[in-house]
């Protein structure tokens, strides 16, 4: 008992970044895209989780090894190695992708909490805006690393819920790994919305950035230096990054089976609300009294823990770009007062997001336009993750060997056949 006790402290010990990213990975907008696939195509898209968790593996690890060697973020290695131009249109991108994440995603978290709460939709955006920057700015990363973790837990109603429902096996299992393609605009556009909520932008970033506070903390680096002691600090990562897009990826394809089987299969193919999607949980508690509430509380709780999670990863990945980008202190170890600059980022693309929820906008409809929104950012900037990862100046001898960087090049040729297939499908 004793050693299953360590094992277990010793997980905890090592789970950080790649954990967190993992579970933020699978934000209000994974929930709401990984569900209208299944409710839409039934299993006809779940043979993508399967294939894309190498690919997200190997980004996500390059991602995490660039920040980790060079001890500065993603949009720092990019401002010392590339030209302004480059590094502008990057953290440009990731602005806008994040900010349209975080309307979506607290939008949700809002219509989310009106299934059990006769609350004004306007004054639940205001409660969530007000308690995710109070939390990020005057938290310190060590006690709100911690609470982000546990928020993972809120993830396991899907695969309990998968083992409850009587399930087409035969199929699921040929559905995992023999590819299905339908040359169609709604296929193409839901696909990339699940290549983009898979592999996002703002991942990237974070990640990055993410290790190098780790080593701060574990006091491998100085500010503006590159780390020392890398070789355990990067065994540590590489199984932290692969446990976390583990998680999410497995959780992703119980999302999908299980709006596949209970949504798809009974007739629903589309989720316009919260309460469609909420279904979907229904067969985890159809035993108990009230069990369509009960769903719905299920389901409230997944999108608000997890939006909790996932909206200050958005923001904070963009506060890392843009004060990399300028030279401004960052880092959510660092007080208020240290960071005006980097704390000023985070601010302001929350309230940016929270207005996008008063233009009238579905908020359901937000989150799968988010999804593949950045699922066409991601394919210059996964080029550019391929170029430096490979790079003998910029990594050393921690460069990216064949394997990991064969991945990331067909990730990126992945991601631009999709976004090109569903433009030129619209036009069609």
């Amino acid at each position: 008992m004793y050693k299953v006790l360590k094992k277990i402290k010793k997980f905890f010990k090592v789970a950080g970044p790649g954990i967190v990213t993992g579970a933020a990975d699978d934000d209000p907008s994974g929930i709401a895209t990984y569900s209208q696939t299944g409710a839409q195509f039934g299993y006809g898209q779940l043979w993508s989780m399967a294939w894309l968790f190498p690919l997200m593996v190997a980004v996500q690890e390059s991602c995490a090894r660039i920040g980790a060697v060079n001890g500065k973020g993603l949009a720092a290695v990019i401002k010392q190695y590339y030209s302004k131009k480059v590094l502008f249109f990057v953290v440009g991108l990731v602005l806008v992708a994040n900010t349209i994440n975080i309307g979506a995603n607290i939008g949700a978290m809002a219509e989310a909490a009106q299934l059990l709460l006769p609350v004004n939709f306007s004054i639940l955006l205001l409660f969530f805006t007000a308690l995710i920057l109070v939390l990020e700015i005057f938290v310190s990363y060590r006690t709100y690393s911690k609470i982000l973790k546990w928020f993972i837990i809120s993830l396991l109603a899907y695969p309990i819920s998968v083992l409850l429902v009587s399930q087409p096996w035969d199929e699921i299992v040929r559905a995992t790994f023999i590819p299905n393609i339908e040359f169609s605009f709604a296929f193409f556009f839901v696909i990339t919305g699940v290549l983009g909520t898979t592999i996002s932008p703002y991942m990237f970033f974070w990640e990055a950035s993410q290790e190098v506070e780790e080593e701060r903390a574990r006091h491998l680096i100085r500010r503006n230096d590159r780390p020392r002691g890398l070789k355990n600090f990067l065994k540590d990562l590489r199984v932290d990054n692969f446990i976390g897009m583990l998680a999410s990826q497995s959780a992703a394809w119980c999302i999908i089976v299980l709006a596949g089987t209970v949504l798809h299969n009974n007739g629903v193919t589309n989720i316009g609300t919260a309460a469609d999607a909420a279904r979907a949980l229904e067969p985890l508690v159809q035993s108990f009294p009230y069990s369509g509430i009960l769903a719905k509380a299920l389901f409230a709780f997944g999108i608000i823990g997890l939006g909790l999670l996932a909206v200050p990863v958005l923001s904070g990945s963009a506060a890392y770009a843009l004060s990399e980008a300028m030279n401004w202190r960052d880092g959510l170890n660092l007080k208020f007062k240290r960071a005006h600059g980097f704390y000023g980022v985070i601010t302001i693309a929350t309230l940016i997001g929270l207005m996008i929820n008063f233009l009238n906008i579905d908020p359901m409809k937000a989150l799968v336009f988010a999804a593949v929104f950045n699922g066409v950012a991601a394919v210059p900037l996964l080029f550019l993750v391929a170029k430096i990862a490979r790079n003998k100046k910029i990594m050393g001898e921690y460069r990216s060997g064949i394997i990991s960087t064969g991945l990331v090049w067909l990730t990126f040729v992945i991601m631009s056949l999709a976004s090109l297939s569903m433009f030129y499908s619209f036009f069609q």
